[in-house]
C-alpha cells in the first residue's frame, strides 16, 4: 500500500536535490549490494533491491520525478491527483538501458555493446603457483626457479590460429563484436541480457581452416625457467607478482602476470607477529637466582644478555632490531622479545636436596650447620685457600646437575 513505502529519496540515500549523477551512483552502490544475483535465496535483499529500483525509476525520468515531487507516491496510485500512471511500470522508465549500463557484469559479464567492438585487444589472464619457504628464507628472503609450462603465440600462424594462407572470418553470430544480447522479462519488465557470445567465445572470429601446430589456439606451450626473487620480510598469504609472465593476451593484448602465493614453514623455536619476533629461552634456577650472562638464540646468531639476579618467570627481555625486515625497507626490523622460563630440576641427589634444605633455612634465619667433614677440610693457615661460601656450594651443587 502507497502509506507503507518509505519516501524515494530516503531510499537512495540522496537529497531532493540530488543531480541526476548522483541518483545514479547512489542506486548502482544499492543495487549491487541487493542484486538476486549476488544474494541467492535473500528475500530481504530482493525487497531492498526492488525498492531501490523502483524509487530511481521513478526519480531518473524528470516527469515522473516532478510528479512524485509534487504529489509524493499518490501520483502512481490508480486514479492518483496528478491523473496518474496507471500504476508503476518499469518498462516507461527504460529499466533494460538501466541494467545494461551499469549491471553488464551481473548479466553474463560484459558491458552493453553500443560502444563499440568487444574484440579490442585484453590482457592475459594472470597465473598463479604455490611455493613453500622456511622462516629463515621468509626473515631475509630468497631467490626460487621455477620450471613452468607457459603459452607462447604460435610461430606457424603467428597467433591468428588459421592455417597459414587462410584468415579468419567474422562470427555471424554476434558481427564480430564478441557479445550478444538477450531480452529476457523479469519481476521488473524487460532486461537485456549481454553475454559471451557462445560461437566465437568473445574474439568476434571463426576459425574455419585451424592450424595444425597449435589446433586453432594460437598459442603453445613451452617450458620454461622463471626466477622469483621473494623479498625479505614476506609474510604466509603474501604474494610475489611477476608482471609479464602469465597467459598471453588477445587481439594483441599484454600478457597477463605471474602471482607466487607464498606459505612459510614455521620454526621451532621462532614466532612471527607482523615484524616482530616471539621465543621463550630456560634458564636454570641458579642464572635465575645469581644472575649473570646467558647466551639467546636470534635469527642473526647468539646474542649475550645479562640476566639480574632474582630474575623470574616469564620476564620478558626485549632485543631490539633483531626481529624481521619491513618489505618496503630491509634495513628498517621489527624486535624480539624473548621471554624467560625458570626450570626447576626434577632429580637431586641427597647432597643437592641437604644443600637446598639449608639453603631454604637461611632464608628463614636459621644458621646453617656444617658437617664434620666439611670442618675437617676447612684450610688453615695464611697459606691455605679461601674459604668456599655456602652459595658457591650450592651452585657447584647445580652446576653439576646441569652437566
Amino acid at each position: 500500500m502507497a502509506e507503507t513505502k518509505r519516501d524515494y529519496y530516503e531510499v537512495l540515500g540522496v537529497s531532493k536535490s540530488a543531480t541526476d549523477d548522483e541518483l545514479k551512483k547512489a542506486y548502482r552502490k544499492l543495487a549491487k549490494k541487493y542484486h538476486p544475483d549476488t544474494n541467492p535465496g535473500d528475500k530481504e535483499a530482493e525487497a531492498k533491491f526492488k525498492e531501490a529500483s523502483e524509487a530511481y525509476a521513478v526519480l531518473s525520468d524528470a516527469e515522473k520525478r516532478r510528479q512524485y515531487d509534487q504529489f509524493g507516491h499518490a501520483a502512481f496510485e490508480q486514479g492518483g491527483g496528478a491523473g496518474g500512471f496507471g500504476g508503476f511500470d518499469f518498462n516507461a522508465a527504460d529499466m533494460g538501458d538501466i541494467f545494461g549500463d551499469i549491471f553488464g557484469d551481473f548479466f553474463g559479464g560484459g558491458r552493453s555493446s553500443r560502444g563499440g567492438s568487444y574484440n579490442g585487444p585484453m590482457q592475459g589472464a594472470n597465473v598463479r603457483i604455490n611455493v613453500r619457504i622456511s622462516f629463515m628464507e621468509a626473515v631475509f628472503g630468497v631467490d626460487k626457479k621455477f620450471e613452468m609450462n607457459l603459452k607462447d603465440e604460435c610461430p606457424h600462424c603467428h597467433g591468428t590460429g588459421a592455417k597459414p594462407g587462410t584468415q579468419p572470418q567474422t562470427c555471424s553470430k554476434c558481427g564480430g563484436k564478441g557479445q550478444v544480447v538477450y531480452t529476457q522479462q523479469s519481476l521488473f519488465g524487460m532486461v537485456r541480457n549481454v553475454q559471451t557470445c557462445p560461437d566465437c567465445h568473445g574474439s568476434g572470429k571463426i576459425i574455419k581452416d585451424k592450424c595444425t601446430d597449435c589446433g586453432g589456439t594460437g598459442y603453445i606451450r613451452n617450458k620454461k625457467t622463471i626466477e622469483v626473487s621473494i623479498p625479505a620480510g614476506i609474510d604466509s598469504g603474501q604474494s610475489v607478482r611477476i608482471r609479464g609472465k602469465g597467459e598471453p593476451g588477445t587481439n594483441g593484448g599484454a600478457r597477463g602476470d605471474l602471482l607466487v602465493n607464498v606459505t612459510v614453514d614455521r620454526h621451532p623455536i621462532f614466532r612471527r607477529q607482523e615484524y616482530d619476533i616471539y621465543s621463550t629461552m630456560p634458564i636454570s634456577f641458579v642464572q635465575a637466582a645469581l644472575g649473570g650472562e646467558i647466551t639467546i638464540k636470534t635469527v642473526d646468531g647468539d646474542v649475550t644478555q645479562t640476566i639480574k639476579p632474582g630474575t623470574q618467570t616469564d620476564t620478558r627481555i626485549r632485543l631490539k632490531g633483531k626481529g624481521v625486515p619491513t618489505i618496503r625497507n630491509k634495513n628498517i626490523r621489527g624486535d624480539h622479545y624473548v621471554t624467560l622460563v625458570v626450570q626447576v630440576p626434577e632429580k637431586l641427589n641427597n647432597e643437592q636436596k641437604e644443600l637446598l634444605r639449608r639453603f631454604d633455612d637461611s632464608l628463614k634465619g636459621i644458621r646453617p650447620q656444617e658437617s664434620k667433614s666439611e670442618k675437617a677440610e676447612e684450610p688453615k693457615g695464611k697459606e691455605g685457600k679461601k674459604k668456599k661460601s655456602f652459595m658457591d656450594k650450592v651452585k657447584e651443587a647445580f652446576d653439576d646437575l646441569d652437566e
